[in-house]
Order: C-alpha cells, then structure tokens, then sequence
C-alpha cells in the first residue's frame, strides 16, 4: 500500500484523469455533431415540405406540439427553436464549404452567429475562431461587438490598396491572422535573410501552415516593372482564389 503514495502512482491518477476528460470531450463533440444533424434535417425537411404545399407558420406550430407531446424529456422543440432549424438550413444550404463546419461548434453559437453576422464570410470567420479557441458565448458576443472579423481584414494585409475589390474579402481570410513556425528552429534573434532561409528548407511544412491552399512558386523572385528591377521575398499562388500571393519577409 505504501506504493500507492509514491510519484508513479499520483502519475498514473494524472495520466486516467486526462484520458477520462478527453473521453468527455470526445462525447460531447459527437453529441453537439449529432444534434446540429439532426437540427439540420428538421429544418431541411420542413422548407422542402412548404415548397411543395401551401403551408404556412401553422405547420411549424402543429410540429412544436406535436414533437414536444411525442417527445416530453427532450429540450429544443419549441417553435422558435424549430424556426431556427429552418433558418439554419437555409443559410448554409448553398454553401457546401460551411455546412461541415456548423456542426463543430454549439447550437448557441451558431444561433449567435447566424443573428449577427451579414454574410457568408463573416460567418465563416466566427466559426472557425470558435471551433480553434473554444470561445464560450459571451466571448463570441464579445469579440462580434469589438468587430474583431473587420479589425482582423484591416490589419494583415495590405490586399486593400492591391486587390479587386470582388476577391479582396475571400483573400484576406485565405490569409491566416496568426501562423506558428516553430518547426522552422530559428534563434531567438534572427535576420530576414535567416528567415528565409529556413522556410525555404521547409517548404512543406511552411505551406501546410499556411492553409494548405498555397502553392510555392520561389524565393526571391525577380520582377521587372517599368524598366525597375525588384525581388520578392517568397511568392506563392493561392490554388482555390487563382492567384499569386507576394510575401514580404
């Protein structure tokens, strides 16, 4: 029993802890997947279903009741939840490159989302910062108020003065606002030129960090511009919005 005081064992505890957290959070995540799913469905089944009659608002008050008589233990069918269902469907139907995406994150904060946000983009920004930081609501309702979607377009690039204005929303998200190249192994101090250096001995991983939607095109790339001779750190093309993507080290 003494054995059972020593740091192997307070070791272990930590180690099942760990695993037994992990396994709640793995749940959770295939229960919100499995509820936005089902969400997704209702509200799918009920536009298609007034697409093809000439039902009104009365049939989603009919369900309400209908589910919740049928269903008393289980939360989530009033009408305005239901309406919401639909509302969800039809905001991200067109949009194939979102609809996985919803299912990673709380139903809460897609409603939020889908509230406060004015287009696709916006959304997708939201999403996606939610899902990698784990916001909780508030710090959703909070970073949507500080416009952190339009600061964050403002601020990493300067495709404002150098894009059409058509693709300069989708270029700026294709853009990571925070990007971690550890793997590069650089020296607390290094030069430009270091730098350059070693993403370019690690092409592939750098790309993957990028977004994985980059293609290297070369370092140092020479242009010639009205009789002008100039060199571009690194030049990448960008496969999804088809063109190239100049980085200045």
């Amino acid at each position: 029993m003494s054995d059972l005081d020593s740091g192997k064992y307070r070791q272990l505890l930590v180690e099942v802890k760990q695993r037994i957290r992990e396994a709640q959070y793995q749940s959770l995540k295939a229960v919100n997947k499995e509820l936005i799913s089902l969400y997704w469905d209702i509200g799918g089944l009920i536009f298609s279903r007034q697409q093809g009659e000439t039902w009104g608002k009365s049939v989603v008050e009919q369900l309400a009741k209908d589910l919740q008589a049928e269903f008393p233990g289980i939360s989530g069918f009033s009408v305005r939840n239901i309406w919401n269902m639909r509302n969800l469907y039809l905001t991200y139907s067109q949009n194939e490159k979102l609809q996985p995406l919803v299912a990673e994150i709380g139903w809460s904060h897609n409603l939020l989302i889908m509230q406060k946000c004015k287009d696709d983009l916006q959304r997708e920004f939201y999403i996606r910062m939610t899902r990698k930081f784990g916001w909780t609501k508030n710090v959703l309702i909070h970073q949507i108020e500080n416009q952190t979607y339009e600061k964050t377009l403002l601020n990493q690039t300067n495709f404002e003065q150098t894009v059409s204005e058509d693709i300069r929303k989708q270029a700026k998200l294709a853009v990571k606002d925070e990007y971690t190249f550890d793997f590069l192994e650089l020296a607390d101090q290094y030069s430009e030129r270091q730098l350059e250096q070693a993403i370019i001995a690690k092409v592939e991983p750098f790309l993957r960090e990028m977004g994985g939607m980059f293609a290297f095109i070369g370092s140092q790339y020479r242009l010639e511009i009205s009789n002008k001779e100039y060199f571009i750190d690194l030049l990448l093309f960008h496969r999804s919005l088809k063109c190239l993507v100049a980085i200045d080290l």
